[in-house]
């Protein structure tokens, strides 16, 4: 699995300096990992405009101010149609672009892979497969502890509260074995951190 994602390192290392914003640095490395295992259940995805979405669908995060991001991106009432969420897609298309350019992929791939970053947050609706699939590795980082840890700093929570946030995020997932995978991890999580006492 390593030497088959080794392809991916150029891209990494392009993208490096924009992951250095909201997290984005542990973020993404954990919802890639859980891309490579979503993209197990469905052969049939395209393996790399997925992992490049997921690799950068955030990168646009580094363009805006952390103060504003958390305000409106984490604690207003309309956090999925907040200005800043249009604001990190867009930047993340740009971004992305230019990451992509510099790492030698064609302009189709690019162009797909742009597709799904503009609008992974703000669209209702995913608009094919790959997109489907992104938004579910989007999300599955969240029911790991590192990532309920890090929701709680975003969403201003204690942990069973990030936990029962989660849980009703469920119906949300795009796919049946990115729910399964989500309501397992949640189960570990919610075990670790004793949310039955704490």
């Amino acid at each position: 699995m390593t030497a088959d994602l080794s392809r991916y390192d150029p891209v990494w290392r392009e993208a490096e300096p924009y992951m250095r914003a909201r997290k984005n640095d542990v973020h993404i490395p954990l919802s890639f990992a859980w891309c490579v295992r979503l993209l197990e259940h469905f052969p049939q995805a395209d393996r790399d405009v997925c992992l490049l979405a997921i690799l950068l669908h955030d990168i646009g995060w580094w363009a805006i101010d952390m103060e504003e991001i958390i305000e409106q991106g984490f604690r207003s009432q309309n956090i999925l149609q907040s200005d800043v969420r249009y604001r990190h897609e867009a930047e993340g298309v740009r971004l992305g672009t230019e990451v992509l350019r510099a790492t030698g992929w064609s302009e189709e791939v690019i162009a797909q892979v742009c597709e799904i970053i503009d609008g992974h947050d703000t669209r209702e609706q995913p608009r094919h497969l790959n997109d489907r699939i992104v938004r579910d590795s989007d999300k599955l980082w969240r029911y790991e502890v590192t990532g309920t840890a890090v929701g709680c700093d975003w969403f201003g929570e204690t942990p069973v509260q990030n936990c029962t946030r989660n849980e009703a995020i469920l119906p949300k997932f795009e796919t049946e074995p990115g729910r399964r995978l989500a309501t397992e991890e949640l189960a570990r999580t919610r075990a670790l951190l004793l949310a039955h006492v704490l």
